[in-house]
């Protein structure tokens, strides 16, 4: 169980390592290391998704040396609330950016072990602070999704 605090209040996230245990060792390497402190949610996408993980306030990128081979075909579903990894079109190259689906999103589930069937690697769920994800997915946006208001995760540690 993470604790995600952000300058809009806090999400409490239980993490599958049954299901995903590779993806949850990477996202708590990330954890560990003291990536998350300071990144903001960058991309914020109402009746879709919020993103963050990967950059700074100053919309600097951060370094993520640590990827890990997609685990979307485990069984879990991208529906609202549920934490999955972010990645580039290479279906294996999840890193630190993670996303919240703030709407069942069926159409980024695992289909098939091909390029565009791999899906998003579903690895947590959110178990309080859902009301701070549902503030963040309405802040207005600029182009590229970038919300006008940073919202800004100060700390992310383990709780019981």
């Amino acid at each position: 169980m993470i604790l995600m605090k952000t300058t809009k209040g806090n999400i409490k996230i239980e993490l599958n390592e049954e299901k995903a245990p590779k993806t949850v060792a990477n996202f708590m390497k990330y954890v560990e290391s003291g990536h998350y402190t300071n990144v903001i949610f960058h991309r914020v996408i109402d009746n879709f998704m919020i993103q963050g993980g990967g950059f700074t306030a100053d919309m600097m990128q951060k370094r993520a040396p640590h990827t890990v081979e997609n685990e979307a075909n485990n069984g879990l579903k991208n529906l609202r609330g549920t934490i999955a990894m972010a990645r580039t079109s290479d279906p294996h190259s999840g890193g630190a950016q993670f996303f919240i689906n703030v709407v069942d999103n069926g159409f980024l589930d695992f289909k098939a072990p091909t390029m565009q069937g791999w899906g998003y690697c579903v690895f947590g769920k959110v178990v309080e602070g859902m009301d701070v994800v549902d503030a963040i997915k309405v802040i207005p946006t600029a182009p590229g999704d970038v919300p006008k208001e940073t919202v800004t995760i100060t700390e992310v540690v383990v709780v019981k």
